[in-house]
């Protein structure tokens, strides 16, 4: 079919996606599947084979987000409701000092959320930030949430378990999804040193007013104790949290021990990236590291060890357990559903040849894949807002260009992190995350999008300034 009618076909869609999610108010999942079956069928997709192509493009995404997301969201409940969160942002910041409080309060939300979706983690710490940004002797909480919600959104993007970044990975290569997880690790942290860099600067500049229910909260709020009493010893009696009130039997684990568990995932995880790496291809010893570092296997785990090391060990009983694992799927099902569809989506531009259209034609422009990858996931990030669709959607337009284009592994780890760089940039007010931060610190929009904003963008060029020299590097070595 023309490519020149296919192109037409893919802005159509894309056009029509929009209007349904952002005008109409469509559910982000019916919207996909609608305009799916639209875009097969004026694709050239044989109408018997249209459903058949829906079903394989949610069952062929499915398999690994499902496991991800699932066991990643289990993970971090059980993180926030046993009080571990609290545990890590409050230790950081006992060890750290009051002169430091904000930078520890920036490294404790770095770790938090890479189990912990962004919306979630960042009400969880809110009580933490007011309380730390009083003890430091701020006027308002921004200088400190403003920071953190924009580095833990940049995690939430680039880092494994979460869904876009899982649904991207699964798209181009499911085999490298524990080599993009220690390169997103690897990435964020001149992206925390960054954000705290600038944002002192943003944020210290002029007089920034909170709206009048945050001022009061603000104002009511206590300062952090860094005392001995500010952290439960493990075994010890906790009190009221940021999350919720617990029984006299039930205790809070020790800081080490939820850090610990956090960790054991990643690094089971780099254990397996770097055995492949040193170890014979399609050996015993291959095989076996390769099974103890599949990022499923780590999470489920890291879910098993955190079931009883952070609940029953503290006083939850099974049936509590149960019950916070199960709450914590809720959420994680919309999340996952809706990354299904945008994977039916990305199968359905795919097998009609749409795919290979328009990254043909931006190729043949000159366009480098890894600065195609970029640009398509941030213009569906700055058209409709969400992080996840435009990564599945720009995954989906580049996937024939990859899977033909012979790169390596790590090559395509990069182009996975070049569509999360795209995601992460000028986010606004179409962005749910745009309304979290800002809303939960007291900014206005213009304020919001002064820092947030600006913020967001930052790292995500910055990072995708590292990732393509990291890209030259590479194909100059393999050249």
């Amino acid at each position: 079919m023309d490519p020149i009618y296919l192109v037409g076909v893919a802005v159509v869609a894309i056009a029509l996606l929009l209007f349904l999610v952002m005008k109409l108010h469509w559910p982000a999942y019916l919207a996909l599947l609608a305009v799916s079956v639209l875009t097969a069928l004026a694709a050239g997709i044989a109408v018997q084979e249209v459903i058949p192509t829906v079903v394989a493009g949610m069952g062929g995404t499915l398999g690994n987000v499902a496991l991800l997301v699932g066991l990643g969201a289990m993970l971090g409940g059980i993180v926030e409701k046993t009080g571990g969160a609290e545990t890590i942002a409050r230790l950081a910041a006992k060890k750290l000092g009051k002169d430091r409080l904000g930078p520890a309060l920036l490294i404790a939300s770095g770790l938090v959320a890479i189990p912990i979706f962004f919306d979630v983690a960042f009400i969880i710490l809110v009580p933490i930030i007011f309380s730390f940004a009083k003890a430091a002797g701020h006027r308002s909480p921004i200088a400190f949430g403003v920071p953190v919600a924009v580095f833990m959104v940049f995690i939430h993007n680039a880092v494994p378990p979460h869904p876009g970044i899982v649904g991207s990975t699964t798209l181009l290569n499911p085999d490298v999804m524990g080599l993009v997880t220690i390169l997103g690790i690897l990435l964020s942290i001149p992206m925390g040193f960054l954000v705290w860099f600038l944002s002192k600067r943003i944020t210290g500049r002029g007089t920034w007013t909170m709206s009048p229910e945050i001022a009061e909260r603000y104002a009511e709020s206590g300062a952090a104790d860094l005392g001995t009493g500010a952290t439960p010893a493990a075994g010890g009696t906790a009190t009221a949290t940021a999350t919720e009130t617990r029984t006299r039997t039930q205790t809070t684990p020790s800081a080490g021990g939820v850090i610990a568990l956090i960790l054991l995932p990643i690094l089971m995880i780099a254990v397996g990236t770097v055995g492949k790496l040193v170890v014979e291809p399609e050996t015993t010893a291959a095989n076996v590291l390769a099974f103890i570092g599949a990022p499923a296997l780590a999470l489920l785990v890291a879910c098993v060890l955190a079931m009883y090391l952070l609940g029953i060990r503290h006083g939850y009983g099974r049936t509590a357990m149960s019950e916070i694992m199960d709450a914590a799927l809720a959420p994680a099902a919309i999340v996952v559903f809706v990354t299904g569809a945008g994977g039916v989506f990305a199968r359905v531009l795919t097998e009609s040849g749409i795919g290979d259209a328009v990254s043909g034609m931006l190729v043949d422009a000159g366009v480098p894949i890894i600065f195609l990858a970029f640009l398509l996931a941030l213009i569906f990030k700055v058209a409709q807002g969400s992080g996840t669709v435009a990564t599945l959607t720009a995954a989906g337009l580049v996937q024939s260009t990859v899977l033909a284009g012979g790169y390596s592994e790590l090559q395509v780890a990069l182009i996975i992190l070049a569509i999360a760089m795209g995601s992460v940039s000028l986010s606004h007010i179409n962005d749910s995350g745009f309304w979290i931060a800002t809303r939960f610190v007291g900014l206005s929009v213009a304020g919001g999008l002064k820092t947030w904003t600006v913020l967001c963008t930052i790292l995500g060029i910055t990072g995708m300034a590292i990732i393509s020299i990291a890209w030259f590097v590479v194909g100059a070595i393999g050249g």
